[in-house]
């Protein structure tokens, strides 16, 4: 149906897994953006590095973006993630090797653009076809690909989790792979972590997408499929059906894993029934980290609890739009406006009528006595993760300032004065 207008409905869950201490996975599901990123580098480095990888791409979910500037968009805010990473690991011995992996959906109108580094994958179930929309950026990808090996070999293979491209690992070439499709009304299309696709099988994977009618159960499902397995590294899922607009009302972004507040939170894990479930299941199979899960039988749904899931339901939406809230004011930007350099906290985006950003300081360096380079970038927002890195990079502007600034210091202006947001022609 290519004419006509379509929606995402979605959902995002992470789990931190049975064995790992935190979450280095972050997942984003949102209006007209989907995002996954798998970080690696250390307890104190993969986090950081999948929440980076967030906070360059959430900006870009807003509907003003026509088709032909998706690539670009999501391309530009990769590389700008990745030298943030790169950055970051070069300053910070604890932080080297610091890395993610990341695919990233976007929708404008009828067109769906995607860019894809790693071996985190996507797939897509059209009717009863599932077809993995990706290939890992991985050695033994590599060896399939060059016939050195099966690819029933690959999943055995001891090397199976090198990964050969990654943002943030300082090489050379990060250029991720790029696609344009039609959004197809019907298609669900599901982004993943290898802690699920390592351990549930693309049939199990394509069984389960078409039977659970309900994203968000969707996800779960699979999330526990996983676990059952073993759960030997974090779980992170996005799914997104594509709909007729207006068959859903808006609804908030959803934000998983090391991006969201609670990042090591085990949503699923831990000593739960579903860990208890895990460690029986493997121990009377014999079965560890490789053990594949056939698809489960479903069994008929009683009506008695609708009410409380529903209840259940409201109270999670709820709690994810305040948490995804709560992320958002953690996150920072700098952009030029009237002459100045002004920094805001948030992302610039909205949700409707909600604004998730707002100015807190008109700084004193004047645009006119920036680089035209510095200028051009601050056409449009400059992200950092906290406050202190943007006060850094105000600093830097600084010390790079063709004429020490004489501009003014002063209040955030009330409104009417300064836009949260882009420049003219830009829509948060």
């Amino acid at each position: 149906m290519p004419g006509n207008a379509v929606q995402f409905h979605y959902a995002a869950r992470s789990d931190v897994g049975l064995v790992r201490s935190n979450n280095q996975d972050s997942g984003y599901a949102g209006a007209n953006l989907l995002v996954l990123a798998d970080g690696m580098g250390g307890p104190a480095g993969g986090d950081i590095a999948s929440s980076v990888a967030l906070a360059h791409l959430v900006p870009l979910d807003t509907d003003s973006h026509p088709a032909d500037s998706m690539l670009p968009l999501l391309r530009e805010a990769l590389l700008d993630a990745h030298e943030e990473l790169t950055d970051r690991s070069s300053r910070d011995r604890d932080l080297e090797g610091l890395g993610t992996t990341c695919i990233a959906l976007m929708r404008s109108g009828n067109r769906l653009a995607m860019v894809h580094i790693g071996d985190s994958r996507a797939y897509v179930l059209r009717g009863d076809t599932l077809t993995q929309v990706t290939t890992d950026h991985s050695f033994v990808q590599y060896l399939v690909d060059t016939g050195q090996i099966t690819p029933e070999e690959a999943e055995h293979h001891p090397n199976r989790n090198v990964v050969l491209k990654i943002l943030g690992d300082a090489q050379a070439d990060v250029s991720p792979d790029e696609t344009i499709r039609t959004a197809v009304v019907g298609d669900r299309w599901m982004l993943c972590s290898d802690g699920l696709s390592g351990l549930v099988s693309p049939e199990t994977i394509g069984q389960v997408m078409a039977d659970f009618a309900d994203p968000g159960e969707c996800a779960e499902e699979l999330i526990r499929l996983a676990l059952l397995g073993g759960g030997p590294d974090n779980i992170t899922c996005v799914i997104a059906d594509i709909v007729p607009a207006g068959s859903f009302p808006p609804a908030p972004p959803q934000i998983v894993g090391a991006a969201a507040i609670d990042r090591n939170a085990k949503s699923r894990g831990g000593q739960g029934a579903a860990a208890r479930a895990a460690a029986l299941g493997a121990k009377a199979s014999g079965h560890g980290a490789d053990f594949d899960v056939s698809p489960i039988e479903l069994k008929p749904r009683t009506s008695w609890w609708t009410p409380i899931f529903v209840s259940l339901v409201t109270v999670l939406v709820v709690a994810a739009s305040w948490l995804s809230w709560k992320w958002t004011q953690t996150q920072y930007y700098a952009i030029g406006q009237d002459g100045y350099v002004v920094i805001y906290q948030g992302i610039p985006q909205a949700i409707g009528p909600w604004r998730l950003s707002h100015a807190v300081e008109v700084s004193d360096v004047a645009l006119s006595d920036l680089s035209p380079v510095d200028r051009q970038r601050l056409d449009t927002p400059v992200l950092r993760s906290s406050r202190e890195e943007i006060d850094e990079y105000i600093e830097g502007l600084k010390h790079s300032a063709v004429t020490p600034p004489t501009g003014h210091i002063g209040p955030v202006p009330q409104s009417g004065e300064v836009q949260s947001g882009a420049q003219s022609g830009e829509h948060f």
